[in-house]
């Protein structure tokens, strides 16, 4: 029985750009061209592919990784971008926006990992415990590394970490704790070392953990003035501590005293004895302000209101960051009393509602870009 080989289909032209548009041209070399894409069926040339055109959306210019930023050879390429070596075109090579400083064109991507800074106040999770130090989850491209040099020891002792020390290093912090540390230094590879000397570092506990964008691009949690702050929640909620972390890892958590030593609790003047006085920390007293306790994994009671109101905030917190904005203290201060007040209208029967997704997510945020 004779065989009758046909010749293939030409391609289908998927997309025709108008005859005024300045890619027009580009369209008609090649059928296929504009939309991209590997050659899966072998009938589409996919040399001399053309350069594809950054685009603006509003005051913002949008790039895709492969898109012509310029070809003005002014410009000096920055972060984001790369030049091809047959031409002087500037090219994105991540998804994001253009900044410009200057004669620097960069491309400031949507979503990337954290880049750490010296200074920065990160919160971390422990993944591995060495010999000498920890290995710690700050949401970068490296884990950073905690040394068990860099830490307070119970009683706030200060002395040279011993072979004991070393023994007992999982006493201290072990896998999965919870932590907020400081960025100390940085290695060339970009790796950074964590310190937690300051008793406003060390172990997190009675609270909840939430993992939002951070300095790697995007909204979301930025540098400001004060990561760390405590508030008066409403509705009986009590004091409730709030940790940003410029990493994006953010930790809520009920405001608990630090416990005294007990020589502490009574301090005897000549008109008696006082009970619970106030105490100044300082390098004098350091060692009987720093509680045994501090490396406790135990959670304290919390009562309902403060659990209601965590809940709450971590909706504020959410609900920012689903809408594109900026998650700092005062951002976070306008949505909790904005929030508070549109409890009130959804709640049924009088009944406080804290859900604020969906449209009541969008809601709040409409709100706070008018103010």
């Amino acid at each position: 029985m004779p065989i009758t080989i046909i010749a293939p289909k030409p391609a289908q032209q998927r997309y025709a750009a108008p005859q005024d548009s300045p890619d027009a041209s580009d369209s008609e070399e090649g059928d296929d061209l504009s939309e991209g894409g590997a050659d899966l069926e072998g009938d589409i040339s996919m040399g001399h592919r053309p350069a594809k055109k950054a685009r603006t959306d509003g005051k913002y210019e949008i790039v895709t990784p492969g898109e012509v930023i310029t070809d003005d050879p002014q410009w000096m390429r920055g972060h984001g971008t790369y030049v091809s070596p047959a031409a002087t075109s500037i090219i994105s090579s991540v998804a994001g926006t253009v900044t410009r400083t200057n004669k620097l064109l960069s491309v400031r991507p949507l979503r990337a990992r954290y880049t750490p800074e010296v200074g920065d106040l990160v919160v971390g999770r422990i993944v591995e415990v060495q010999a000498k130090r920890w290995r710690v989850d700050v949401g970068s491209t490296q884990l950073a590394s905690l040394p068990l040099s860099a830490i307070n020891l119970p009683g706030g002792i200060l002395r040279r970490r011993t072979d004991t020390d070393e023994l007992q290093i999982r006493t201290f912090f072990a896998e999965g704790d919870l932590l907020v540390a400081e960025v100390q230094q940085l290695y060339q590879d970009g790796g950074a070392v964590l310190h937690t000397r300051s008793l406003k570092y060390g172990k997190l506990r009675n609270g909840i953990f939430v993992a939002v964008s951070g300095m790697g691009g995007g909204g979301g949690v930025v540098r400001s003035r004060r990561q760390v702050w405590t508030l008066d929640a409403a509705n009986g909620g009590g004091q409730i501590d709030i940790v940003l972390g410029v990493n994006g890892y953010v930790w809520i958590s009920k405001h608990v005293e630090p416990v005294l030593a007990e020589d502490q609790k009574t301090t005897p003047t000549t008109a008696g004895p006082i009970t619970n006085a106030p105490t100044t920390t300082g390098i004098t007293n350091l060692e009987e302000s720093v509680s045994a306790t501090m490396y406790s994994s135990q959670n304290d009671r919390i009562e309902v209101e403060t659990m209601r109101e965590i809940a709450r905030l971590r909706g504020v917190i959410t609900a920012l960051v689903e809408n594109g904005l900026r998650v700092d203290e005062d951002m976070v201060m306008k949505g909790y009393h904005e929030a508070v007040e549109m409890a009130l209208t959804y709640g049924e029967g009088g009944q406080d509602d804290v859900y604020l997704g969906g449209e009541r997510g969008e809601q709040l945020a409409a709100v706070l870009r008018g103010r």
